[in-house]
């Protein structure tokens, strides 16, 4: 299935070096497969803001989600604030103090633990008499791995992420009425992936923990669902949603985080320097630490607009950031044409995992926010950073 391309006609001098600029446009196309999978199936869809919190976008997800998923006090209260709807907040440990606010802007608050949960539920239930919305779930570990990188793998051996059905099942034989306030379940196992791997999954939970159903409303599927990619399995989705609600009576939820933002935003970079040890080098003025961390991190290859593998065009190019890390690599590229120094380069598909994760790591300047509409061509400048940014986060 061919890719859905919004840059290729973007003028990337049109903006600051460095700069995240997101398409409008390519958001609203996601969120509106993301929407027909909740009107179609019942479901209710969450955008996950830890991998993408552009609130200035948060009217288009009023417009088609039921609300956000946070990973703790300070996303719960974004998602409260401007993206609206339901609330729900997941962390793998709260502080007392970060759950006392959490509990007066979240619908949904998960527990990780039951130690957690009995530590807190007083104090939970003490809020829930002033919110009768306020809901509490467990995340349960259905100890079934899908994910193909370990650092990405909730289910991987010793994970500190959710239940296991052996603990689970000696905390509720130890107190009968553990589960009592507990109205929904949540796991997660996905990471940028298709149909199959949910279903394995659904197959795993349900007979280990499928016992547990008729005492709760809910159950939250997580994140990871590449539900926006070109090549994913929407209509099959919706069946496999509409038969579990069918056979468990519990309303479904899912948060997926990077089918809100896939193919949505690029990072435009300069080139500074070209310099050559065994290959040339290009040195930008982003970086792959500060700016793009997945790329180190996963890792992976980010996508070069214009670009192809080594030796695909005739002139090879190992692009670099400008931080004193000697691994701050990008990748290795070729072009059509030899690289200049003041070139505009589009790394591609990079609105999700890199704003909320940047770094000022060096003094490295935070990238520049814009918003573009490839409709419309309309582009705004909404954010620039400087060394103020870079001074007030230290003391």
């Amino acid at each position: 299935m061919q890719k859905r391309e919004y840059f290729t006609h973007f003028n990337p001098a049109l903006v600051p070096s460095p700069c995240f600029v997101i398409d409008k446009s390519a958001v609203e196309d996601n969120l509106k497969i993301l929407n027909r999978v909740q009107r179609e199936s019942g479901a209710k869809v969450l955008a996950a803001l830890k991998a993408f919190s552009c609130w200035r976008l948060a009217p288009l997800f009023r417009k088609y989600l039921s609300g956000s998923c946070a990973s703790g006090l300070h996303e719960a209260r974004l998602g409260r604030e401007e993206f609206g709807g339901e609330v729900h907040c997941y962390s793998a440990a709260y502080k007392e103090a970060d759950l006392i606010e959490i509990l007066q802007v979240a619908d949904h608050v998960l527990f990780n633990s039951f130690s957690q949960w009995s530590r807190f539920k007083s104090l939970a239930l003490a809020a829930q008499q002033a919110r009768p919305e306020l809901q509490f779930g467990i995340r349960i570990n259905p100890e079934h791995s899908e994910g193909e990188v370990e650092l990405y793998d909730p289910c991987a051996p010793c994970s500190r992420m959710g239940v296991p059905i052996v603990q689970f099942e000696q905390a509720v034989a130890d107190d009968p009425s553990l589960l009592d306030g507990i109205s929904g379940l949540h796991f997660h196992t996905l990471c940028q992936q298709d149909l199959p791997p949910l279903v394995r999954t659904l197959t795993a939970v349900e007979e280990k923990f499928g016992k547990y159903f008729s005492r709760i409303q809910w159950i939250n599927f997580g994140g990871g669902h590449h539900i926006s990619r070109e090549d994913y399995q929407v209509d099959d989705l919706i069946a496999v949603i509409k038969s579990f609600m069918a056979r468990h009576k519990l309303q479904v939820y899912l948060e997926p985080g990077e089918a809100v933002a896939i193919r949505s935003g690029v990072l435009v970079a300069e080139v500074l320097d070209i310099t050559w040890n065994t290959m040339a080098q290009a040195i930008l003025d982003t970086s792959a630490t500060c700016h793009m961390p997945d790329v180190l991190e996963m890792p992976y290859r980010a996508d070069v607009i214009g670009a192809g593998m080594p030796n695909e065009f005739a002139h090879n190019y190992r692009l670099g950031g400008m931080t004193c890390l000697a691994g701050d690599v990008i990748g290795d590229y070729s072009f059509a044409q030899p690289l200049r120094v003041g070139q505009r380069l589009m790394f591609d598909d990079m609105a999700h995992y890199t704003m909320v994760k940047t770094t000022t790591f060096n003094g490295i300047n935070l990238p520049a926010i814009a918003l573009w509409d490839s409709r419309t061509n309309e582009l705004n400048m909404v954010r620039e950073f400087d060394y103020v940014d870079f001074k007030h986060r230290l003391s």
